[in-house]
């Protein structure tokens, strides 16, 4: 009697590209490399944190993310788009948080966060009622009439975050989002990143204030002058009772203790 054969096991589908890919990736001013061969894999759906020192690459990493600075040589690729040859479509999918927080000064709150839903499609009835509810979300209803060119740091925040929301990205890029925010901002910027994340969006963050990193990434990224130098689980490279801080300290080489001044 011959056995009935065992039926094929279902093909698994494939997986998803990474939210994030660079390979050789360079970017040279002058002489100098901001950014050197960097190679990196941001799976999606992660809290990524990307640090590193001041002038180690990192703002100039994400403009060229971006599309906002095109690279000396290396790849790109975002949400498995190839950048710059895809960058319309990849824009659409990322929401942006710049250092340099680059506002439009003369508008007020709601109508900069409408304008930026116009400028990704949004219908305007849509780009409107998404603009009041997200000012609203981010408690500056108080603020709804005054120009942005008034705002404080931390309101200035807040409002480039309810822009980079009101399309629902699938990527955010956001450099040093929670600089200037008050406690009780950067509490509601959190909780509302994490429920992204929860969602399926992918966050590429940096941050000097590396206990936030800690609490919020699952996974970090060190560069110095202009060079990967560690990526991982931030448990992969803890030594016993290591912060993220202690780690940070010690792979950049910067963990020897200063020479105290006579005079301080």
């Amino acid at each position: 009697m011959t056995s009935n054969p065992e039926p094929p096991a279902a093909a698994l589908p494939p997986e998803p590209p990474p939210a994030i890919g660079t390979r050789e990736l360079r970017k040279v001013y002058g002489t100098k490399a901001a950014v050197d061969g960097l190679n990196l894999i941001v799976p999606r759906g992660s809290f990524f944190g990307f640090l590193g020192p001041n002038g180690a690459g990192k703002t100039t990493t994400i403009r060229m993310l971006m599309g906002l600075a095109p690279p000396t040589s290396g790849e790109i690729e975002i949400l498995g788009l190839a950048m710059p040859g895809r960058a319309v479509e990849i824009k659409r999918k990322i929401g942006l948080v710049p250092d340099e927080s680059l506002l439009f000064d003369h508008l007020t709150g709601p109508e900069f966060v409408e304008f930026v839903g116009r400028m990704y499609l949004l219908p305007r009835p849509v780009a409107h009622d998404r603009a009041r509810e997200l000012i609203a979300l981010f408690e500056l209803d108080s603020s709804q009439k005054k120009l942005i060119g008034e705002y404080s740091k931390g309101m200035r925040k807040r409002v480039a975050m309810a822009a980079a929301l009101i399309h629902r990205p699938e990527l955010f890029l956001l450099d040093e989002p929670f600089e200037g925010v008050d406690a009780v901002g950067a509490r509601l910027m959190k909780e509302i990143l994490i429920d992204q994340v929860r969602q399926g969006a992918t966050v590429f963050l940096t941050s000097h204030v590396l206990e936030v990193v800690e609490r919020l990434c699952e996974r970090v990224a060190i560069i110095h002058q202009g060079r990967l130098i560690l990526e991982g689980r931030i448990s992969e490279f803890r030594e016993g009772t290591e912060t993220l801080e202690d780690v940070f300290v010690r792979v950049i080489g910067a963990d020897r203790v200063s020479e105290n001044l006579e005079w301080l």
